[in-house]
């Protein structure tokens, strides 16, 4: 059981221990399964699979919903090594006889807490119940809540246990909260988005129909930007992720689908626009950026209709998180009641500029002064290159998965 703050390398401390295993002892397959709450990660692990795989025989493919399953068929054919997969499809493939789990020798449980707040407890008890009972299994997740141990007592046998501190947020993460009225989020998002250092962002919604339209807005405001939401076909979201990737796009506007698990280099800033539901989706969201050694921003915005969320955040970060306030905006009061008029705390400082608004709403026609920042209306977005890089992973642990007998 693998326990690790997001964008520590989980998948190559799970992946090139099997790789080596598979390389000393080939077979055919299905030998491993990998099991992902969302196709987007499901999607992501096998490609870093792939990749590290590149000059060996071993072969992986990948099985999900939300497409025609013809293709996963014909690939589970060829026999891969390697079978990635979402619980949905993994288990009507096998109803289907379509899909063989009888050789599984090892089962990776990724991001176990995120499928179990999916709902995917009871597909994931029914396909353990169609594997080997003599197998390897391995839990990874960056939370481990109550349920999730009591999973794991069940499905582990006497496990070796690796714990980082995966409740709070990466040290090379640098997060505060902005309170901030809810008028005026928008206009903060411009804000940010328009910094020097925000050369690529993620931002985080609560609704698949905010992140849709808040992505149109930033798209009639000239920047490129594109949304990330359960509604979306799988071609449109594998659009979409590829898009950001491969740098087209320098904002990815999305609902927690994108909140575990996913990778991507050179991420500058996570603009929470609406506070996760709960403290340990905070941890996730935020560690979309500082990942594989890199340093990045989070910012998230509060009202005062959030600070149950705020006082549980803090209760499980097991420390304070800082408030941050911007000249030019009106500070929200997190202790005012409703209607009671807002008061920023004494000794809390400010961040940016000074700055003098002009007009509301998609950010264009504005003028800042202070600090040497100045914009009017327009984008400086088009054309061009999204900085950072990912680098490298720290060196996993190796460890062999049980051998074939």
């Amino acid at each position: 059981m693998g326990l690790a703050q997001t964008g520590t390398g989980k998948t190559a401390a799970f992946a090139l221990p099997i790789l080596q295993w598979l390389i000393e002892e080939p077979g055919d397959g299905p030998l491993v399964l990998i099991l992902a709450p969302t196709r987007e990660l499901a999607i992501q692990i096998e490609e870093e699979i792939r990749m590290l795989a590149k000059f060996t025989k071993v072969h992986s493919t990948t099985i999900f919903g939300g497409v025609s399953a013809h293709r996963q068929i014909q690939a589970l054919k060829r026999r891969p090594q390697i079978v990635v997969g979402c619980p949905g499809r993994v288990l009507d493939l096998l109803q289907q006889r379509k899909l063989d789990l009888s050789g599984i020798e090892t089962l990776v449980l990724d991001e176990a807490d995120h499928m179990f707040d999916m709902g995917f407890l009871p597909d994931i008890r029914k396909i353990l119940a169609a594997l080997p009972q003599d197998r390897q299994n391995l839990l990874f997740s960056a939370t481990m809540p109550k349920a999730i141990r009591e999973l794991a007592g069940k499905i582990l046998h006497d496990p070796v246990v690796v714990e980082l501190s995966h409740t709070a947020p990466a040290l090379r993460i640098e997060h505060a909260l902005y309170p901030i009225r809810e008028d005026d989020k928008r206009e903060l998002l411009d804000h940010l988005l328009d910094k020097d250092d925000c050369q690529s962002a993620i931002v985080f919604t609560r609704t698949k129909h905010r992140a849709k339209r808040l992505a149109q807005q930033l798209d009639r405001r000239g920047v490129r930007a594109v949304a990330l939401q359960g509604n979306m076909s799988q071609p449109q979201r594998d659009r979409a992720m590829s898009g950001f990737r491969e740098g087209r796009f320098d904002v990815l506007v999305a609902t927690d689908i994108a909140a575990r698990g996913l990778d991507v280099a050179g991420i500058d800033y996570v603009i929470n626009f609406d506070p996760p539901s709960t403290p340990e989706t905070y941890t996730h969201r935020i560690g979309r950026t500082g990942r594989s050694e890199a340093s990045g921003k989070a910012c998230t915005f509060v009202t005062r209709e959030d600070r149950l969320w705020i006082r549980d955040t803090e209760r499980v970060l097991g420390t304070p998180i800082e408030r941050r306030f911007v000249d030019g905006f009106a500070d929200e009061d997190l202790e005012a009641g409703p209607g009671k008029p807002a008061a920023r705390a004494q000794g809390q400082g400010r961040s940016g500029g000074g700055r003098g608004r002009g007009g509301q709403g998609g950010g264009s026609s504005r003028s800042r002064s202070g600090g040497g920042d100045s914009q009017s209306g327009g984008s400086r977005r088009g054309g061009r290159s999204r900085g950072g890089s990912g680098g490298g992973s720290g060196k996993p642990r190796s460890g062999r998965p049980g051998r074939r007998r």
